[in-house]
C-alpha cells in the first residue's frame, strides 16, 4: 500500500522505523516474485489480484 502510495524507499523506511536497504530487498524481492519489470507493473498485478 505504501508503494502504490508513491512512497520512495526512504519514506517507507521512515513510516516503518526499518533501514532503506530492508525497503529496497522487500521490493526486489516483490519484483522478483511477481516477475515484475518495475514498480508501476507490480502495483497493476497487486490490484489485479485484488491484493490492493
Amino acid at each position: 500500500d505504501l508503494i502504490a502510495n508513491g512512497l520512495t524507499n526512504g519514506e517507507i523506511a521512515q513510516k516503518l522505523f526499518i533501514s532503506t536497504t530492508t525497503v529496497d530487498s522487500h521490493r526486489k524481492n516483490l519484483l522478483a516474485k511477481f516477475d515484475a519489470k518495475n514498480t508501476a507493473a507490480l502495483i497493476k498485478m497487486a490490484v489485479q489480484l485484488q491484493l490492493l
